[in-house]
């Protein structure tokens, strides 16, 4: 049985009113694997980068599990990596730490106003990831997961376009991080799947969630039917 192993961020969870539990069969994980009469173990998280998919390869033991199972890896992360991120990571990550509960509050509705104005005022940059060290990440997990599965067929995603407000729609940082992911799948040997080409109609349309960046439902069904092609292509009919 075909059992995809898939790294994603919250595009991968997240649906047309908001995150849902990851076996939800409307999300396109589920929908890719049920058109290729099969199932997903899904690693994600809010926010994910390459680099976070990473710390859970390595650190997280239930990810270790299912190594032997899985018959095909989705790199499907690098999206966020290429949002504005005006304040350092480790400092917004940090704020969830701050105590007491009253400081975290004010910290974090202040942080939240800034965005999207800092976004604007330096142009998206820095950016949440930059693409040398989301390839470096990607790499890292292809390569550690063929050191024990070492056949194992591969794809990943190319960032898709955004209309959020809280970056105030500035996505300065796809093109570079398109580019950058394109020649990376190109020398892996990682088909890359163009969500942009994919759905951006579907979001720059207003037909996704109304944060302006995560998917509907006509949003997932589209790549879910597009990942199952891109994987029937890669590996071929026999994936157990």
């Amino acid at each position: 049985m075909t059992t995809l192993l898939v790294f994603g961020d919250s595009l991968s969870f997240h649906g047309q009113d908001g995150p849902l539990p990851a076996d939800d069969s409307r999300l396109w994980p589920n929908i890719a694997a049920s058109l290729l009469g099969g199932q997903t173990e899904l690693v994600a998280g809010f926010g994910w980068t390459a680099r976070d998919a990473y710390w859970s390869l390595v650190g997280d033991p239930r990810v270790w599990t299912l190594m032997p199972k899985a018959t095909v890896l989705v790199l499907g992360v690098g999206s966020m990596d290429t949002l504005p991120s005006p304040l350092p990571t480790y400092l917004r990550q940090g704020l969830r730490y701050l105590r007491p509960e009253g400081v975290r509050r004010w910290a974090r509705t202040r942080y939240l106003a800034a965005q999207p104005w800092l976004a604007r005022a330096m142009g998206g940059r820095p950016v949440a990831l930059p693409p040398a060290l989301t390839v470096h990440y990607l790499d890292l997990i292809l390569r550690s997961v063929r050191a024990l599965r070492p056949d194992i067929p591969a794809v990943g995603v190319l960032p898709p376009v955004h209309r959020a407000s809280a970056y105030a729609s500035v996505h300065t940082g796809r093109i570079p991080g398109t580019s950058a992911l394109s020649q990376w799948g190109e020398r892996a040997g990682v088909p890359m799947l163009n969500l942009a080409a994919l759905v951006g109609s579907h979001v720059l349309d207003g037909h996704g969630n109304p944060d302006g960046m995560h998917w509907g439902w006509d949003g997932h069904k589209i790549v879910g039917h597009a990942l199952a092609s891109l994987i029937e292509q890669t590996s071929g009919p026999d994936r157990t």
